[in-house]
């Protein structure tokens, strides 16, 4: 029986699909720059607060990371337009392929499906909700529980506790680079989804066991 783990944002949720409300906000030549630099600095901010000991959830990663870029790139939002911003956050589309993928799994019997992410449960179930994939996993596991994140080693440590799994008994399927090293260096398996060709895998640390452009690809390879 195999444990597959899937990353949430970036992998089964699209971070950029709050693109059409910063085009209405700033502007078509501002939209997509600012919504790359939110990811970015989403992501470091958590790295940095893991690192120093100074963990906040993800959402407030997330808030903080606005205010960054609205600074940065010296846009002006209301506070109404910066509050409909983070709401989305927590209505975010998923990929095209995520609910054939997530369907195709439940009717197996050699898988057990599992949530991994960086953000609070809540936050993550209420994505779910939104895009009717709730029921296609086991558990949710969110780094919040130990107060780290991806790819700190205890967050990996800590999915294999929640799962009852073993490191080889695990798949982690991620379309985020540091997610896949982190698990490969901790000795999980990992998928590497890459959805373009726009991103690359670090060239040191741990390889993914597997490399697929979508998630159907998936289902032939596990």
């Amino acid at each position: 029986m195999k444990t597959l783990a899937f990353d949430v944002y970036g992998t089964l949720i699209d971070t950029y699909g709050m693109v059409d409300l910063l085009q209405r906000y700033i502007g078509d030549d501002k939209a997509v720059p600012f919504a790359v630099l939110w990811r970015d600095k989403q992501l470091e901010y958590a790295f940095r607060r893991s690192m120093m000991g100074c963990y906040q959830p993800f959402n407030v990663c997330t808030a903080d990371a606005l205010s960054y870029c609205v600074d940065a790139l010296g846009v002006s939002l209301t506070d109404q337009q910066r509050g409909r911003l983070l709401e989305r956050y927590l209505s975010l589309p998923v990929f095209d392929d995520v609910p054939a993928c997530l369907a195709a799994l439940g009717e197996r019997n050699d898988v057990r499906v599992y949530a991994f992410s960086n953000g609070p449960r809540t936050d993550v179930e209420r994505l779910f909700a939104g895009a009717g994939i709730e029921d296609y996993f086991e558990d949710i596991v969110s780094v919040d529980e130990i107060h780290r994140f991806k790819p700190d080693p205890a967050v990996y440590g800590h999915l294999l506790d929640r799962t009852g799994s073993t490191a080889d008994g695990c798949w982690l399927i991620s379309s985020n680079a540091f997610d896949v090293i982190g698990a490969s260096s901790f000795g999980v398996n990992s998928v590497w989804v890459r959805r373009s060709e726009q991103q690359h895998l670090d060239s040191w640390g741990g390889r993914p066991a597997l490399t697929i452009g979508c998630l159907a690809e998936l289902l032939t390879s596990l």
